[in-house]
């Protein structure tokens, strides 16, 4: 079956730099071939505007595999767009209809500010995993891999949580652009393996303190960061999360 081809109308944010006001500019997305994706889309808008002597539209990537989150948009309101569990590089055009209306906007949370269109930085991630989202272990060999069991499902909730591939959609989706469901996963991911638990109550407190510090908003359970997550992180791990920092936070030695 070949494919077919839509013409589109592009709200796009435009904003110089982070001190820019921005607005949104309007472009037509003319013959698209509903097999492309997004961001190859938003290849051919850009040379159709490089032709026309106008600024390309910018935007993030990496991979282009779904595999690192550097391309996070709003699409239509949605992070990385209308599909379940789909970054936006992975995002095809046959989802959209002719003529349909785009409008595509940077993440929008204070902790994310804007570096130019659709390109926020999202370092205040890293930092939060410096705090204390690694293990410290001597370098070497590596041991044998049933030197330390795990059990079957803490090792499958461990895998879940490790899936969180950091690229901030969480926290654009939250009204309160809180980032506990990044936070949770990076603390379940090591929480729940035994590599981890030497350092346990250090990296619950020292991460909790540094996402409290770095401009996120509270979480209130709306759960819109669970639905807009494209690797599909549940919100059990900020429970889990939680439980962490109050057993570090008291002392305990109690699993909650």
């Amino acid at each position: 079956m070949s494919a077919r081809t839509i013409t589109l109308t592009l709200k796009v944010w435009r904003q110089k730099g982070p001190d820019d006001k921005g607005r949104f500019e309007t472009y037509q997305a003319q013959d698209i071939s509903t097999d492309a994706s997004f961001l190859e889309m938003l290849d051919i808008v850009n040379e159709q505007l490089a032709l026309a002597g106008k600024e390309p539209i910018a935007f993030d990537y990496d991979c282009r595999e779904g595999i690192c989150g550097q391309c996070g948009a709003v699409v239509n309101g949605r992070a990385h767009g209308p599909e379940k569990e789909t970054t936006l590089c992975q995002l095809h055009m046959r989802h959209f209809k002719n003529g349909d209306t785009i409008v595509i906007e940077p993440f929008r949370a204070r902790a994310f500010p804007v570096i130019k269109d659709l390109i926020v930085d999202r370092s205040v991630l890293d930092k939060i995993i410096q705090a204390g989202g690694f293990i410290s272990v001597n370098t070497g060999q590596a041991p044998d891999a049933n030197a330390l069991p795990v059990a079957k499902n803490k090792a499958e909730h461990a895998f879940d949580a490790a899936a969180c591939i950091g690229c901030g959609a969480c926290v654009a989706a939250c009204p309160n652009a809180a980032a506990m469901l990044f936070v949770g996963g990076k603390i379940s991911h090591l929480a729940l393996l035994p590599q981890g638990l030497p350092e346990a109550a250090k990296r619950a407190l020292s991460m909790v303190a540094a996402m409290d510090t770095l401009g996120f908003g509270n979480c209130t359970n709306h759960r819109e960061c669970e639905v807009d997550c494209p690797k599909g992180i549940k919100i059990t791990n900020i429970a889990r999360m939680n439980r962490e920092f109050l057993r570090a936070t008291f002392g305990s030695t109690e699993k909650f």
